[in-house]
Formats: structure tokens, sequence, C-alpha cells
């Protein structure tokens, strides 16, 4: 045999075992590849396609930071979120229970008795899972100065606006009134929301409203405008025996110059709850939980309420059970 065909037939066995190796390795690569871009799409995909968050009236802290977080949810995991005003706590409540909405804002007193099944509940409700404690709703009681009203005893015989009707609002105030000695049957009652009830005191047609919502409250401010306001104080030494058997109560201050008060005010705030479905996988649970502090700064910006919202105090009175995805994402951040 020549050295031209030796040497062919050497070339021709050195490009077969390189085309052998790289048939080999090339699903392996492809493979690989193809891991890494299926985990990365996996950790912006949800396992549900849409996201409606309950939230509560349009001017409210609840639409406005539920508005914003909706739009992380959406730019994060492609998903159609979007919010829906509703009366607030416990129409938000009734809505997740009935499947309609996948996640709500409520405050804890009223998710409390959905839990024991109280007051606005028939029965204790059981597939509500918490994904966080937000921010505190501060109790904001107001009237004119005119008005003579300066403490929580001093409304009794008069006209108040106290919230949607079962509304978070309408419950704390209700319960608040009872803890200082009034009930319904004391004072004449108009169930209005936050903008109806800023009407009804410019109009002149109510002596007081109940705001209950975090700070500052979009309606209250408009109404400072054009009213000479005046907060109504609560006793802290009162509320504190109230604290006893309703813990979800927390004492608290109005700040000076919140609404151009000379002074803070004390009064209640009760913290609100992030809720979803018990039927939400816990991976889901776990990427909203996650996107929702890892945009916090853009809550924040949207309403200054939203500057009470922590990693470290997320799990802080908890009033239902926590979400396994939840849950999971807060032991991953304790343990680093």
């Amino acid at each position: 045999m020549s050295n031209f065909s030796k040497s062919s037939l050497l070339l021709s066995a050195m490009l077969s075992a390189a085309l052998g190796l790289s048939a080999c390795s090339s699903p392996s690569s492809e493979g690989e590849s193809a891991a890494t871009e299926s985990s990365a799409t996996n950790e912006n995909q949800l396992d549900t396609k849409f996201l409606t968050i309950a939230t509560g009236g349009a001017s409210g802290p609840y639409n406005i930071i539920g508005t914003s977080l909706a739009e992380v949810y959406a730019k994060t995991f492609g998903v159609n979120s979007k919010t829906q005003t509703t009366g607030a706590s416990v129409e938000n409540v009734n809505l997740l229970t009935q499947g309609k909405v996948d996640m709500v804002m409520a405050l804890s007193d009223v998710v409390t008795d959905a839990v024991e099944g109280k007051n606005n509940f028939d029965k204790p409700i059981d597939n509500i899972q918490q994904i966080a404690v937000l921010y505190p709703n501060v109790v904001q009681i107001v009237t004119t100065k005119k008005s003579g009203i300066k403490n929580i005893e001093d409304l009794k015989g008069k006209r108040i606006a106290v919230g949607d009707q079962g509304s978070g609002t309408e419950v704390n105030a209700r319960t608040l009134l009872e803890g200082f000695g009034i009930t319904y049957d004391d004072i004449t009652v108009d169930y209005l929301g936050f903008a109806e009830a800023a009407d009804g005191m410019k109009a002149g047609k109510i002596e007081a409203a109940f705001f209950s919502s975090g700070l500052p409250n979009s309606s209250l401010m408009e109404l400072e405008q054009g009213l000479d306001l005046q907060l109504v104080t609560i006793d802290q030494n009162k509320l504190k025996e109230i604290i006893a058997t309703k813990p979800y109560f927390k004492t608290f201050e109005i700040p000076a110059g919140t609404y151009g008060n000379d002074t803070a005010i004390p009064t209640a705030a009760i913290m609100n709850a992030l809720l979803v479905s018990s039927d939400l996988s816990e991976a889901d649970g776990y990427k909203l939980t996650k996107a929702l502090f890892d945009n916090l700064d853009g809550l924040k910006t949207a309403h200054q309420a939203a500057n009470d919202i922590s990693l470290e105090t997320a799990r802080d009175g908890m009033v239902a059970p926590i979400h396994p995805g939840a849950k999971k994402y807060y032991d991953e951040q304790t343990a680093k």
C-alpha cells in the first residue's frame, strides 16, 4: 500500500473518531442547556395563569398597594394579574373562600372572625391561608372642631359613618364602640365608604366618621383642605382592656402633622393580612411571597403605608394558618 493510501486511511479514521465523540457529547450539552433554561423558566412561571387580588375602595391604600403588587406579578411571571375593588375585608374573605379571587387583603380582626366562625361568618372557614402580615390599619375617627367631639365616648347620640357594611372599617368600628359601652342603638349609623363619608362630612350630613386604613388616607387628605378637621382620641388605658380579649388591636398614635394636627393623636390599629386560598400550590406560594419582598421598594413608592411592611415582621401576629410556600420562603431567609 502506498504512503498516500496509508495517510488517507489514517485521516479517515481520525475524522470518524472525532465525529463519534462529537455525536456522543452533543446530546449531553444540549440536555444541560435545556435543563438550565427550563430551571430559569420555571422560576419565572406560576402554575396559575390568572391572579386576581381583591382589595377595597378605589381610593384606599388596599387598592393602591394591591394594584402595584398586581403589576409586579404580571411583570415577573407573565400572568394576567389584576385587582378587584370591593367592600374590603369581609367581602374579600368571602370571595376568596368561594374561589372567585386568588389573593386578598383583609384586616386581622375579620380574618380572626372567619377562622373562628364568628360575627359575619356562620361557620369556621378552613380554606384560607396567610402569606404575610402587612402594615397596620390605623383607626382614624374624624369630626369637625365645631362639633365638640373630642373622645370616642363623645360619639354617643351622634350620626356616624362607620364604613361600608361588612368592611374591616365597620367591623372594628363596631368592636371599638362596644368596648367603650356604645352600641349601634346609641348612634345613628350610616354605612359609607371613604369617599362617601368624606362627601357626607363636607355636606354636614354626618357628624363623625371612621376611616380605618394605612396612613395617610387620601380621602382624609382631601377633606382636610376644605374642613377644619378634628381627630378623635381613643383612651389608651381603656384600649388595653379591650386588647386583653381582642389581641388583634394594638395601641397607636397618629403622628403630628398627618392631617394638620398639632400633636400626636392616641388611637388603635389592626394589622393587615395578605391571604391566599389553601388550594394554591406550595411552589406558587413561595414565588408570590418572594416576589412581594423582592419588590418591596416599588410598593413603598406606591403608598406610604407600605413602609411598614417588612420581612422581619411578616410572620408576627399571623391569624390564619401560614401557607406552606410562604413558610418555606421565610425559613430560607431565617437560615441565611
